[in-house]
């Protein structure tokens, strides 16, 4: 994990320096991302702010000019005309400026995503996917890359932008008063220091109310999604996973809420005292008019400026407690993006070579940090090139664990995993994974069409008809995807709309636990030319006859190659070349399926429960009369 603080996502006391490096590192994104768009949208943002203090003008000239009958009509006709014309730009500018707005955001979007993503595909392991507290900062960082570069970038040239209109009307006002200047100008200090602390209070919102709004989702997921609908209306746990919903949306209103108080206090308070500093200028103007100080384009240009000022003040205020949050959101971004490796990664890999002798694990210690107990402890044993190697034991006797660091999803603590002598952590993962097929327990079940779900397995043939094809009738399921309403084109799942042969409106259809097993077997197949097949419980989920087939599949499929298999059945294993017996995270036994009976360890007495079991069940009244020999 990189160093970055993750209680509250950013250094709240971060200097000036780094908000102002993080600003440009947004604003160059946005640059990047259209730079035309960019370069217009910037030029008519500045040109805007001078409009105003250009159009205040324009009026005291026209008001005194009407008043001083020696004011040629065509001197007040010209100043019409600019009044218009100073109208004209700002309506079209602001337009213009909203689209080019809009179509800024867009780009930028997609540009941060991308890169957001790439990060993510780049990190090599699992620990960062594992860590709720990494997930909270990815949820932010999503965000932050949709919105947060727009909103500073538009935080930035909003500040730009009232800078010059303050600059302009405060010019103006300096001219009629200048006590009046400094009260205009101390009265809107308030409100730039209170958006600054509200901004930081709402920044922290979002990162405190991140799990709260991670376990509402959850909640909802269940109570919408068809995967939960069968349980949840069958143990008739709705309302109480309804109650558990809403009281973390309470929770989530109720810290909103509070800041929501605070924040219209502090607004009221703010707009009472620009009302007082404004009422109190137009009574001065009012007075200064009367006594022949000020002349009535005077008064119009001061009210004028005192509104725009104010205004502008309170456009600053705004704009710097939004570039302020949104810079605090877009640290989650620059987070993800810029965080190193979590597993190392060397610079220069070796080469990794065709497996021709083994993986070898060798005194292999692992635990997931230094605050959780041992997993592995001192494991060795060596797979063969062309072996079936099986690993069995009790839950958390660690074979899960060792599927892991073979896919190096993560480093041994302690030891090393050797590909014909050669370490893992030496040599490039993406190419480690190139040379490996596997089918996981806890399979993926994409919602995409059946070809789809098989050609993942190797996109060198995600179009290859043929090879999707074999894959299926290996794993069996060639014959329910020939029956769908499209074939292999069938949508599997329910979440999309799909459209039906004939240009209707359809629905996708789903499998059963066992059907998407086989297909997940499927796309494992598809990868049957690489060095290593892992096999994790593959059959598991599956009735008898169903998962003989497998099984005759698997031996098919594992002769001649090397894999590794682990299965909690032990009949399914018996024909491994090799069987790891594991317990408490060591290595106990090892042997053949016949010299591990024999032995009468672990394997010897988990293999008779197992088969006590069938035997009971064998012995039951009844059995045999149902069927179920």
């Amino acid at each position: 994990m990189s160093g970055a603080p993750e209680a509250g996502g950013a250094d709240r006391r971060a200097p000036l320096s780094r908000f102002a490096r993080h600003a440009a590192a947004a604003i160059a994104l946005a640059a990047r991302s259209a730079p035309a768009v960019f370069s217009v949208h910037v030029l008519l943002t500045l040109a805007t702010g001078a409009l105003p203090v250009a159009a205040a003008w324009l009026t005291k000239l026209a008001l005194d000019g009407l008043t001083d009958p020696g004011t040629s009509t065509g001197a007040l006709v010209g100043l019409a005309a600019g009044l218009a014309g100073v109208g004209v730009a700002i309506a079209v500018t602001t337009h213009t400026n909203q689209y080019l707005q809009a179509q800024l955001e867009r780009a930028v979007g997609l540009l941060t995503q991308d890169r957001l993503f790439t990060a993510v595909n780049g990190f090599v392991g699992l620990e960062r996917f594992e860590s709720p507290a990494f997930l909270d900062r990815l949820r932010l960082a999503q965000q932050a890359s949709a919105i947060g570069p727009g909103q500073v970038v538009n935080g930035v040239l909003g500040l730009a932008q009232s800078a010059i209109t303050v600059t302009g009307f405060l010019g103006s006002l300096f001219v009629l008063s200048p006590a009046m200047t400094v009260l205009v100008l101390a009265a809107g200090v308030p409100a730039l220091v209170a958006e600054l602390v509200l901004s930081r209070q709402r920044a922290r919102l979002h990162w405190d109310l991140g799990p709260t709004e991670r376990r509402e989702i959850f909640y909802s997921q269940l109570l919408s999604t068809v995967e939960a609908a069968k349980e949840v209306r069958l143990f008739g746990v709705g309302p109480f996973l309804q109650r558990r919903m809403l009281a973390d949306r309470r929770t989530a209103n109720a810290a909103r809420a509070l800041l929501d108080r605070r924040d219209a206090l502090v607004q009221s308070g703010l707009a009472l005292l620009a009302a007082l500093v404004s009422g109190g200028g137009v009574v001065w103007a009012v007075a200064a008019a009367r006594s022949g100080q000020l002349s009535v384009g005077d008064i119009a240009i001061f009210i004028a400026a005192v509104a725009g000022v104010q205004g502008s003040l309170t456009a600053v205020a705004g704009h710097v407690a939004g570039c302020h949050e949104a810079l605090m959101l877009f640290e989650h971004y620059l987070d993800v993006v810029r965080r190193p490796p979590d597993l190392p990664v060397v610079a220069d890999p070796v080469p990794l070579p065709v497996l021709r002798e083994g993986v070898e694990f060798r005194d292999v210690w692992f635990r997931y940090s230094e605050e959780h107990p041992w997993v592995l402890r001192g494991v060795s044993f060596r797979l063969r090139h062309g072996e079936a190697l099986a690993l069995v034991g009790l839950n958390g006797s660690g074979k899960s664990t060792l599927v892991k660091l073979l896919c190096r999803f993560y480093d041994p603590t302690r030891g090393a995993i050797l590909w014909d002598g050669v370490d893992l952590r030496t040599v490039d993962p993406a190419r480690l994974r190139a040379r490996m097929g596997a089918a996981f327990q806890d399979y993926m079940a994409y919602d995409m069409t059946a070809a789809e779900n098989i050609g993942l397995g190797d996109l060198d043939a995600f179009d290859d008809a043929g090879r999707i094809r074999g894959a299926a009738e290996r794993a069996g399921i060639h014959d329910k995807l020939a029956t769908l309403p499209r074939r292999y084109d069938t949508l599997l799942s329910r979440r999309f709309p799909t459209v039906s042969e004939d240009g209707g409106p359809a629905t996708g259809v789903v499998l059963s636990g066992g059907q998407w097993q086989r297909l997940a077997l499927a796309r494992a197949f598809l990868r049957d030319e690489r060095d290593l097949m892992v096999l994790d419980e593959p059959a598991s989920g599956l009735d008898a006859q169903a998962e003989a087939e497998i099984q005759e599949a698997l031996r098919a499929h594992r002769r001649g190659r090397t894999s590794l298999l682990i299965s909690h059945r032990l009949g399914s294993v018996r024909e491994a070349d090799v069987i790891v017996v594991l317990a408490a995270g060591r290595v106990v036994e090892q042997g053949c399926h016949a010299a591990l009976l024999a032995a009468g360890g672990e394997y010897a007495r988990l293999f008779a429960l197992q088969a006590a079991g069938y035997r009971a069940e064998e012995r039951r009244p009844g059995v045999e009369e149902a069927g179920l020999r």
